[in-house]
């Protein structure tokens, strides 16, 4: 009984833990009121590269002495131009305005505004943007959130006027043009906002003449600014396609001097436009709107370079690896597609022709020189994402061509990694490259999120501030590459213990990966905490043998649910404005307005599903798997048959990457990512597998059957050294003159586990043979005890069909 309880137990822990990691969260310093007065001041366009002491130095000096970041200016259009900047700052959420435009470009900002009276303004287009948002955008952004906010606003310019209009179309107190004195103007109310005019082109001489203008409309505002004020100024817009970072400065009590960040990028030096409207309520004092903004309010972080020069760098710098980024990444997973659907074909044959046939009209086989090439072009392949993801410590993107730069450095570390894993002891060995392999990869992306996944913001299989999804923690790629590579290692770390005893490593490794993945101050990615729970119990239930059947998924999904639930209790318990995106939608589906989350999720897996090259990677692996190794000459189903625990963390795999990509609006994206890895080495194992699957060994006397302690260690024996045992047998028969076995039949029962104490019932009776802990190819649980023969010829019937790589005493 309680051997049946365990697996269930040790999920259980696992779910305990995930609950306990996805909890905690990080003290994000909860802003509080700092001003009696805000003015929020944008610029079109306006980039880091266009500050400089001597053409902005009003700018300089405010930056200074304030806080700065890079501004994502993410809208409900991309790129987002002007007029979608502006009503996405006054929405605080994203939005966009009404009306056709061309791909990429953006067209003149048209705004009709009326002036009835000399105070105020009004637009009469507001009622169809309102209801365009409302009607036709996934994002439910009510422009005019931010001004409705509050009992007064201003508005300086007609940039201005369309985030400060209510949702009626009123703007409080209007002005088309700064005035020489401003004073009496942003005195008059508590919010301002201050269109400073556009920076546009690729000009230098034109974006230094407009910078020089904003910066002395900006002057006037500073010298004009009411006291205890808070004063911030943002690149609130692209002008031209592609997408860029922007400037965001702070400046007033309680911002001196550090990087401004906010819980919706929680990255240090980053904002979103989002993030603007909630700020400004925040320093006012003033309670949030009934329908939350999407943004947070930005707080300061201090330890920012006393030299401004130094810090601005900084920002400039993610500008430029962002944009070469986005380059980048379109051809270097359109390559590595390439690369491995064409390796896949190539493998094809090889895996016709491993199974090595006696007999005079046999084929010949492959040499062995084409065998060990196309396994080390497996290793390469499969070690391209992490290598890749490495490649971003090198500032590849400052050379005037990144793309070369960005290939001939991941080129050289998939070299550097693939002659490390060729190198590494227990290369020759079945699972051996499967363990390095997945040992690195697991190594590679956990270093990185545990020192910060500094290497994946802007990386090329990591995320982009640009798209604004996603600025700290696992990204998409990451997460496929991780979770496989976890769930893998557990496997081939399993298979190496007592057949009891796997469960529980497969749990510990497991959840010490749930625990990464899910935290706040590592991962960061609660959908992901949940799919790699789910993976964690499939890979736990069938490590000791058995099958995925419906039962068992159910017993994941369960699993999956339980930490869903618990994260969720949780998370439900916080303050609104506290809350994580899975609190966020529950309570969305409370108040009725749920629908708009799910029409985004449903909205963004049709777009990746059509248009990323990693859908092809999870199609063709899969197509793969089921059409190739699956099959009787493909070799799979030999290696899960010797390998249960393998065959558990493949399937844990699976379950683990479709419920993450589904739920988390990636699509196939996180099971591409696995599959880069994991399909590759599922081809390279199966290869070695069906090389040994004629093979014969001898059984020794003395020696006890079994993969864990009281076998080898390893389960073979030491690398380079002969198998021991008694001579072996060229007559088809063994040591005790019988005949040659059946494949998969131990002398004392059938069944792939035969552990000392076991009764010989094995629970997964694959046909393949036993159980064998990680070994060299053609041992069995007996490992050590003879050496492998290839017999000379086959007799017909029975002894003709024998398999016999694994040695069954």
């Amino acid at each position: 009984m309680l051997r049946r309880l365990t697996p269930l137990l040790l999920t259980l822990l696992v779910v305990v833990l995930g609950v306990t990691a996805l909890a905690a969260r990080p003290e994000t310093g909860a802003p509080r009121r700092t001003a009696d007065f805000v003015v929020l001041a944008g610029v079109a366009g306006l980039r880091w590269e266009d500050v400089d002491p001597q053409h902005t130095p009003t700018l300089w000096r405010m930056a200074q002495q304030g806080s700065i970041g890079s501004l994502s200016t993410r809208s409900a259009h991309r790129p987002t131009c002007p007029v979608d900047g502006w009503l996405t700052l006054g929405a605080g959420s994203y939005a966009a305005w009404n009306g056709s435009r061309q791909p990429g470009a953006c067209p003149p900002a048209n705004v009709a505004i009326e002036q009835p009276d000399g105070i105020g303004a009004n637009l009469p287009d507001q009622g169809s943007v309102v209801a365009h948002n409302a009607d036709r955008l996934p994002w439910g952004a009510v422009p005019g959130s931010l001004s409705e906010s509050v009992r007064c606003s201003v508005a300086v310019g007609p940039g201005a006027a369309v985030a400060a209009a209510r949702p009626f179309g009123r703007v409080d107190r209007y002005a088309a043009e700064l005035p020489e004195d401003p004073a009496d103007l942003l005195g008059s109310c508590v919010l301002s906002i201050v269109d400073l005019g556009t920076v546009a082109g690729d000009d230098p001489a034109v974006r230094a003449e407009e910078a020089r203008a904003a910066d002395a409309a900006l002057a006037k505002v500073l010298a004009a600014r009411p006291p205890r004020s808070l004063v911030m100024v943002a690149g609130v817009s692209d002008t031209e396609a592609p997408s860029r970072l922007h400037v965001v400065v702070a400046d007033g009590p309680g911002w001196e001097g550090g990087w401004l960040t906010s819980a919706s990028t929680a990255r240090e030096g980053y904002l979103q436009l989002v993030d603007l409207a909630p700020t400004a309520l925040a320093a006012l004092g003033r309670p949030m709107p009934e329908r939350l903004f999407l943004g947070r309010p930005a707080i300061r972080v201090a330890d920012r370079p006393d030299d401004l020069a130094a810090a601005i760098a900084a920002p400039a710098d993610a500008d430029r690896e962002a944009g070469a980024q986005r380059t980048v990444a379109g051809w270097f997973f359109a390559l590595l597609a390439l690369a491995e659907v064409a390796l896949f074909v190539a493998v094809l044959p090889l895996l016709r022709r491993a199974r090595r046939l006696a007999g005079p009209h046999s084929p010949p086989p492959v040499s062995r020189r084409v065998v060990a090439g196309v396994e080390l072009l497996l290793i390469a392949v499969a070690l391209a994402v992490p290598a890749a993801l490495l490649a971003d410590a090198v500032p590849w993107w400052r050379g005037d061509d990144a793309g070369w730069w960005f290939g001939l450095v991941t080129l050289a570390l998939i070299v550097a990694t693939t002659a490390l894993v060729r190198f590494a002891p227990g290369h020759d060995r079945t699972l051996g490259p499967l363990g390095a392999v997945a040992g690195l990869a697991t190594l590679v992306v956990g270093a990185d999120v545990l020192s910060g996944a500094r290497l994946q913001l802007n990386g090329v299989v990591g995320y982009s501030a640009l798209e604004g999804g996603r600025f700290s923690g696992l990204g998409t790629v990451g997460l496929g590459v991780f979770l496989a590579g976890s769930l893998l290692s557990a496997g081939w770390l399993a298979q190496r213990v007592r057949r009891g005893w796997r469960p529980m490593v497969v749990v510990a490794v497991g959840g010490t990966a749930v625990v990464v993945v899910g935290s706040p101050y590592l991962g960061a990615d609660p959908i992901g905490a949940v799919a790699l729970t789910a993976g964690v119990a499939v890979a736990a239930a069938i490590s000791t043998g058995g099958w995925l059947t419906v039962s068992r998924l159910v017993w994941a999904g369960m699993a999956g649910l339980a930490l869903t639930i618990g994260y969720a209790v949780v998370d439900l318990r916080r303050p609104a404005e506290e809350r994580g995106a899975l609190g966020r939608f529950l309570a969305a589906l409370g108040d009725g307005t749920g629908g708009l989350t799910l029409h985004r999720s449903s909205t963004a897996n049709f777009d990746t599903l059509v248009n990323s090259p990693l859908t092809v990677l999870a199609v063709v692996g899969a197509l793969v798997v089921w059409f190739a190794l699956l099959q009787p000459w493909g070799g799979l189903m030999r290696l899960f048959g010797i390998y249960p625990a393998v065959r558990a963390a493949m399937a844990g795999t699976a379950v683990a990457a479709v419920i993450g990509g589904v739920l988390g609006g990636s699509a196939l994206d996180v099971a591409g990512a696995a599959g880069a890895l994991v399909v590759p080495m599922a081809a390279l194992a199966a290869l070695r597998v069906l090389d040994h699957s004629t093979d014969r060994t001898r059984p020794g006397a003395g020696r006890q059957r079994g993969d864990g302690p009281d076998g080898p260690a390893a389960g073979g024996p030491p690398d380079g050294a002969p198998d021991g045992g008694s001579a072996p047998a060229t007559d088809g028969t063994d040591a005790a003159g019988r005949g040659p076995a059946r494949a998969g039949v131990h002398d004392g029962g059938s069944g792939d586990d035969a552990d000392p104490g076991d009764d010989g019932r094995g629970e997964d009776r694959a046909g393949d043979g036993p159980d064998a802990g990680d070994r060299p190819a053609g041992e069995g649980d007996d490992a050590g005890t003879g050496g492998p023969v290839v017999p000379a010829a086959r007799a017909p019937g029975r002894a003709g069909r024998a398999s016999t790589e694994v040695a069954t005493g």
